[in-house]
């Protein structure tokens, strides 16, 4: 006999010789449904050394002057213009090559969620949002988020997000550590994250 047969039978032997399975499997996850607190968003997001700036929507564009005036952004082609300020070179994403991508100073877009409880900004490749790619690339991302777009917990988020959407869960700049525990940022995103929180 070999070892898989020997397995094999002890696993027929445990089931006896007509397994029954339950008609309904007993499901203890958190429904959705929770309180929404921005401030713990705030908290999460800058624990994972994100920047936080909380403004109307029509200082949004002087937010963007203040992190990248003077430089080239890409963004989204639905991305509302008024967010940006005459400061920066604006290259639209549509279809750029990669290597313009990754020579802008940064991107701003838009965002499709976001969870309070993690701290993480949920982008859903949306006309706002624009391409993976183009959120990876530069060293810099701007995400614009609505407070009617923050969710208390993950079953929340999951609930607004299409599943035949792309997502991207940003949960801070991007970071990793070495064996010795060193953190190294930037390399496999923007190594700076600044939320924008803008009530709806």
């Amino acid at each position: 006999m070999t070892s898989r047969e020997l397995i094999l039978g002890r696993l027929r032997a445990a089931l006896g010789a007509t397994p029954t399975t339950p008609e309904a499997v007993a499901r203890s996850y958190r429904p959705a449904g929770g309180a929404v607190d921005l401030d713990v968003l705030v908290h999460r997001l800058t624990d994972y050394r994100a920047t936080v700036h909380r403004c109307s929507d029509g200082e949004v564009a002087q937010v963007v002057d203040a992190v990248l005036g003077g430089r080239r952004v890409v963004v989204p082609p639905g991305l509302p213009r008024r967010w940006l300020p005459d400061s920066v070179e604006v290259l639209t994403d549509d279809n750029l090559p990669t290597a313009e991508i990754a020579a802008a100073d940064g991107v701003v877009t838009a965002a499709a969620v976001a969870v309070a409880e993690t701290g993480t900004v949920i982008l859903d490749a949306g006309v706002d949002q624009g391409r993976r790619l183009v959120t990876l690339l530069p060293d810099v991302h701007i995400c614009v988020l609505r407070t009617d777009q923050v969710v208390a917990g993950v079953p929340d988020a999951l609930a607004r997000l299409g599943p035949d959407r792309p997502l991207t869960w940003i949960s801070g700049p991007s970071a990793t550590s070495d064996i010795e525990l060193n953190r190294v940022e930037g390399v496999h995103g923007p190594r700076h994250l600044h939320v924008v929180i803008v009530p709806a």
